[in-house]
């Protein structure tokens, strides 16, 4: 007897298969390599080394030694696991913390679940949120981009995040009008263009949505998670800025600022561990807007993307059961 065998996600079609996706984000991501090694210069260049080499290392050793499968690493997806772990630490985060993130993402976000296709969370996110809980003091110590320093706007090598001023900001009492007064904040622009604190690939919104053009021409990503991320994420804002605009900053300075638009277009539509029908992915993109704002507004952290999107990537199965596409041949009852 002849049995149909049916591999773990993404299932693609047409000309496309998951090397040339996988390749495809790395190109994508290439505008936002380049602004990061533009304003943190060497060591930019050297997390994102570091990183690659470590997750391709571990992959490969994985598979070949402790699985004894096929290895994949030509595959790109530890690739683009390795610059994404890079795109969510600081440039100064000392080289063995990274190796140990770069260890968590490939064997426990992926490998220990079999590999490609088969992993429920974005395993990326898993080693940002692992070495974030482990090493929070490594991981929140903010280098200071170089055009901010050079312009004399800082004399500080290291500090906060915009997200980051705000919080502390608002917890001293001062309003968000006087926050964003003071010259040390960055700004709109400087949240567009790059020139703040924070992770690698998160100082250039203008950056990673050149990316996402680009994917979205390649038809790698599709426009509902990330429609249905940003417009939750805008409403929910927005209801609180109107509500409060001394105590609650904008929708645009929510998506300009922090992880916003590196989760929206570049980890929360992972393949894997997002929804497969367009409802679904609606679904999940709608509950990630929302977690994102409420772990901003009222969490313990300035930042909620990383949290929010492995919060919705645990729900994918319930999401999919809940959404499935109608089977070929079905009859569908009336009444």
């Amino acid at each position: 007897m002849n049995l149909l065998t049916v591999s773990g996600s993404p299932h693609v079609h047409a000309h496309q298969n998951v090397k040339s996706i996988m390749y495809g984000v790395v190109i994508a991501m290439i505008p936002a390599i380049f602004v990061s090694v533009y304003f943190f210069g060497i060591d930019a260049a050297r997390v994102l080394l570091i990183s690659v080499l470590a997750c391709l290392f571990f992959e490969w050793v994985i598979q070949k030694y402790l699985i004894k499968g096929p290895v994949t690493i030509n595959d790109g997806s530890a690739l683009v696991t390795g610059v994404l772990l890079a795109f969510n630490v600081p440039s100064n985060l000392p080289a063995w913390i990274l190796i140990v993130g770069a260890l968590v993402s490939i064997g426990i976000g992926k490998m220990s679940f079999g590999g490609l296709g088969k992993n429920p969370f974005n395993p990326a996110l898993v080693g940002r949120v692992f070495l974030l809980i482990s090493f929070p003091v490594q991981m929140t110590s903010w280098p200071v981009p170089k055009a901010l320093f050079a312009e004399g706007v800082t004399d500080a090598i290291t500090g906060p995040t915009t997200l980051g001023v705000l919080k502390e900001g608002l917890d001293a009492g001062k309003s968000v009008q006087e926050i964003m007064a003071s010259p040390n904040f960055p700004g709109y622009v400087n949240d567009l263009m790059g020139a703040q604190g924070g992770s690698l690939g998160e100082i250039s919104a203008l950056a990673l949505l050149l990316g996402a053009i680009y994917m979205f021409s390649r038809r790698i990503i599709t426009w509902h998670i990330p429609t249905a991320y940003i417009g939750s994420a805008v409403v929910f804002s927005g209801i609180l800025w109107l509500i409060d605009p001394t105590h609650y900053i904008d929708p645009l300075m929510h998506l300009l600022a922090g992880g916003m638009i590196l989760g929206v277009f570049y980890m929360a539509t992972d393949m894997v561990s997002s929804p497969m029908t367009p409802r679904g992915q609606i679904v999940f993109g709608v509950g990630a807007g929302l977690l994102t704002i409420l772990i901003r507004v009222w969490g313990a952290y300035p930042e909620g993307v990383s949290f929010a999107i492995l919060i919705m990537n645990a729900f994918t199965p319930l999401i999919n059961n809940a959404f499935k596409p109608k089977r070929f041949g079905e009859v569908v009852k009336n009444g």
